[in-house]
């Protein structure tokens, strides 16, 4: 029987170096595993490449300044950190044609449920649907959780203890967001009549029948 192939470990201490040189190198460290990862690297992830006494923060202000000249940076997305191009740069990448696809190509509904689950978590589909005036499919939902965007929250105290959706930690980095505190702020959209939860019908654009849907 082959053997189960052990985990590597390193020597994360790095007692042996000296100071200047042990910073050296765990800011080495933090900047190849988030050059590395396609995701948001979190803090517990890069505390099981450094120290104890690594002060992780330091490090990434460190990288951001070193970065500050380049057209990437180094941005606190999801719950973790990230390298991504520099904004002033997105039409320059779309020309080139080396730009990667959007996270999904959502309908401009499975959006606005996203949208509106993202302010009002955790909400119920039936709640959804009395804010939209008309059902939100089963679907739809389902289409959001296959993508990652959507999971299911706690059961709500309502009849039937229906589930409640929440959006994920996929959710904010695909849209650029470290926490749900940098959506745009909700009480600016109920004062413009986008967004609460007793809409009437007129106040959403209607969207279009989904396969499904009466």
């Amino acid at each position: 029987m082959a053997k189960r192939a052990r985990p590597n470990t390193i020597d994360r201490e790095l007692v042996h170096l000296p100071p200047g040189e042990r910073q050296r190198e765990w800011t080495a460290r933090v900047e190849a595993v988030i050059f590395a990862s396609a995701e948001p690297v979190s803090r517990r992830m890069l505390e099981r490449v450094v120290g104890q006494d690594c002060d992780i923060e330091t490090i990434i202000e460190d990288i951001r300044e070193a970065l500050r000249d380049r057209p990437y940076e180094l941005v606190s997305v999801a719950g973790g950190w990230q390298h991504r191009t520099r904004p002033d740069f997105a039409d320059v990448i779309h020309a080139s044609g080396a730009a990667n696809a959007p996270p999904a190509d959502l309908t401009q509904h499975q959006a606005l449920v996203l949208m509106t689950v993202g302010y009002l978590q955790p909400v119920t589909r039936a709640e959804l649907s009395k804010i939209f005036g008309r059902e939100v499919s089963r679907d739809t939902i389902a289409i959001l959780r296959q993508l990652g965007f959507l999971a299911s929250g706690p059961r709500s105290p309502t009849p039937g203890a229906p589930y409640t959706y929440v959006t994920t930690p996929a959710f904010l980095s695909a849209f650029g967001f470290d926490t749900l505190r940098d959506l745009p702020d909700a009480e600016m959209l109920e004062d413009a009549g986008l967004l609460s939860r007793n809409l009437p019908p007129d106040d959403f654009i209607e969207p279009e029948l989904e396969e499904g849907d009466d």
